[in-house]
């Protein structure tokens, strides 16, 4: 049982999630927990009868706490854990219907996107070694064509083409060994294509169903193809990738990706508390923030959108709201709303404790990301305990006396602590530089007394 646990990411108990996010994550175990209840719910509803399956909706969850705490991360860990496509958006970014904004139901598509480029990937994975021998084989042939058919009287000669295939066997050992790399060859390239459409759609304008470019393909410049001279090593290169996308079956991964995003979708609706207002409350933007709520339900309730790749289900799409609610409450939202958020979990402020075992054990520590960085220099760095103790007593004075913005002052206060030294590693070829408590003081003493230039800096 515990083999598979260790392969099989789709089957992790609740303690092996919170495991698997304490690698990344320091505390917030409440959180955790929730998430990881979550999830193995998911897992849990997909082994029952379809039609009692159809009726467990997913238990969304309400993050409140800080900015810099972890929710983000959380969220964003969980998903790359189990492989789901998973989309963060702001919900401050989108206006009522009426009004010039981003329209809710982008985010379905957006999901759907993000779906389909997973799966994608996961095909061409998959594909990738037979992509790599049909890309060779072309090679070879382009370097040595194939001997034509002889036809006509000259069919009955006796030709051996023994000597063609042996010619072809050495290309192939000096292809592998890389000895060809700098030969030039020609070969057939597909022109690039911009349509009108194209250029829409990356300014926010959403999908059409069929773009322009694959009604009239033609009109903009597509669909040609042109010679072009590149060496074997480029050659391979782009063969190899026409030979992967080829490869690959979209109506299939349309429809892998549609289930997936449906089933194991997570979307992560950020400063939702900047949307909590109803009707009448003072002050407030001039575009309705009940009207946002109110467009946001029926995709949280569970709705139908139509996708350029199908028409997607949001029934059980899991939905994640995170906000800090200094001045609005949980309770300032629509009464429908607040209802489909029925887990609620606070994360604590970090502490000066938190911010030291933020700075050593994570797998992504800061510290572990500067001594990596620095070290592509032949420059070894060193951190004392002394000095990871005083980068977090300034990182917690600055956000008591500023703006509390958790574990990201981590970054801020490390920058200038390492900012010579990232300047001057390349000039120095090899070394080693230790990092304790009086280095860090003379970094940045004079910014964190002088309490108005702090505010700036750190």
């Amino acid at each position: 049982m515990a083999e598979k646990l260790n392969t099989d990411k789709n089957d992790l108990t609740p303690k092996e999630i919170v495991k698997e996010l304490d690698i990344y994550i320091v505390g917030q175990d409440k959180a955790k927990k929730a998430v990881a209840i979550a999830l193995r719910n998911r897992f849990r509803r997909q082994k029952l009868p379809k039609d009692i399956a159809d009726d467990i909706i997913p238990k969304n969850i309400l993050m409140i706490g800080p900015t810099g705490v972890g929710k983000t991360e959380i969220a964003r860990r969980l998903a790359k854990l189990t492989k789901s496509p998973f989309i963060k958006i702001e919900a401050s970014k989108f206006t009522e219907v009426g009004y010039v904004g981003r329209d809710v139901e982008s985010i379905v598509r957006d999901l759907v996107r993000i779906s389909i480029d997973l799966v994608k990937a996961e095909k061409m994975k998959f594909n990738k070694e037979k992509a790599r021998k049909n890309a060779e084989e072309r090679i070879l042939s382009i370097l040595l064509p194939p001997p034509k058919k002889v036809k006509g009287p000259a069919a009955d000669l006796n030709i051996d083409i023994n000597e063609n295939n042996s010619t072809r066997e050495k290309l192939k050992k000096l292809f592998e060994e890389g000895k060809l790399n700098d030969k030039t060859v020609e070969i057939e390239v597909k022109s690039a294509m911009t349509t009108p459409f194209e250029i829409f759609s990356s300014s926010g304008v959403e999908e059409i169903g069929i773009t322009i470019g694959e009604m009239m393909p033609n009109m903009f410049g597509g669909g040609k193809n042109k010679k072009r001279k590149m060496s074997v090593k480029d050659a391979f290169e782009y063969l190899f990738n026409e030979e992967q996308n080829r490869l690959l079956d979209m109506d299939e991964i349309a429809k892998i990706a549609i289930k997936r995003a449906e089933q194991m979708g997570i979307v992560f609706l950020d400063e939702i508390d900047k949307i909590a207002g109803r009707e009448g409350s003072a002050g407030g933007p001039m575009v309705s923030r009940e009207g946002v709520q109110r467009d946001l339900l029926p995709i949280i309730e569970g709705t139908t959108v139509n996708t350029r790749y199908g028409m997607v289900k949001t029934d059980h799409i899991l939905f994640i709201g995170a906000g800090a609610f200094h001045v609005s409450k949980p309770s300032d939202m629509i009464p429908e709303l607040q209802g489909r958020f029925p887990i609620r979990v606070e994360l604590d402020s970090l502490s000066r404790d938190d911010f030291i075992r933020i700075l050593k054990e994570p797998k992504n520590a800061l510290t572990k990301q500067y001594i990596q960085l620095i070290g592509t220099e032949g420059v070894a760095i060193e951190f004392t305990d002394d000095a990871i103790e005083e980068i977090s007593s300034v990182a917690e004075e600055i956000n008591s006396t500023a703006e509390n913005i958790g574990a990201r002052r981590l970054h801020t206060i490390m920058e200038k602590v390492m900012e010579e030294i990232s300047f001057d590693a390349s000039d120095v070829n090899s070394g080693k530089v230790r990092i304790d408590r009086k280095y860090v003081k003379e970094k940045i003493e004079d910014i964190v007394t002088d309490t108005d230039l702090s505010k700036y800096i750190l």
